[in-house]
């Protein structure tokens, strides 16, 4: 048994680290850290309608104390095809005192390749799975991201997103940008792996 099992973690890992002399038109494998900073629309909405609602603050959706987010993250995942990747991670988020999600993520991401960078359009669920002043939150949105590829393994990212944050207690839209380093298993997927 132990012999098959590590028959089969070598043919795996031969696999995925595997290059042909072509271009590869996918990263492979990836792992892609990544931080971020976003702004609270729906604060600044209710400061000119609803902040001083107290229906709306208690019910609806009531007023953060904090104006901007914080997160840092990390995602794994395969491209599946050469305009699709699929990845899980999970990532943390500051969103004002005694408000710290950490979210387990799904990131399904559509990719346009050109021959030194990529342009990216990721959709994001994450669903909270810490204890924190408010719990059982999750959010969804997307995001638009423009790569820079300068290595045979690595790129780096730069991106606008649009995040909505749902709980029991508040419903916010948050606005910002992010960055990330992505490092892929296929050295041939950009020009600098072309030997």
């Amino acid at each position: 048994m132990k012999k098959n099992l590590l028959v089969l973690t070598l043919l795996f890992s031969v696999l995925a680290l595997a290059q042909s002399e072509n271009e590869s038109k996918t990263m492979g494998f990836y792992i892609s850290p990544n931080i971020q900073a976003g702004y609270n629309l729906g604060n600044s909405i209710k400061d000119s309608q609803h902040k001083d609602d107290a229906y709306y603050q208690q019910y609806i959706s009531p007023y953060l104390h904090n104006d901007f987010t914080y997160g840092v993250g990390v995602v794994g995942g395969y491209q599946l095809l050469s305009f699709f990747a699929l990845g899980t991670g999970i990532k943390y988020n500051y969103i004002s005192d005694n408000l710290h999600l950490l979210n387990w993520i799904v990131q399904p991401k559509f990719i346009i390749k050109g021959d030194t960078a990529a342009t990216t359009f990721e959709f994001e669920y994450g669903k909270q799975f810490n204890q924190s002043n408010v719990n059982d939150t999750h959010y969804f949105g997307g995001k638009i991201g423009y790569q820079d590829f300068f290595s045979k393994r690595l790129n780096q990212e730069i991106g606008l997103f649009l995040y909505r944050y749902n709980s029991k207690v508040s419903n916010a839209w948050f606005i910002g940008l992010s960055g990330s380093i992505t490092v892929f298993s296929k050295k041939n997927y950009t020009v600098y792996g072309k030997d």
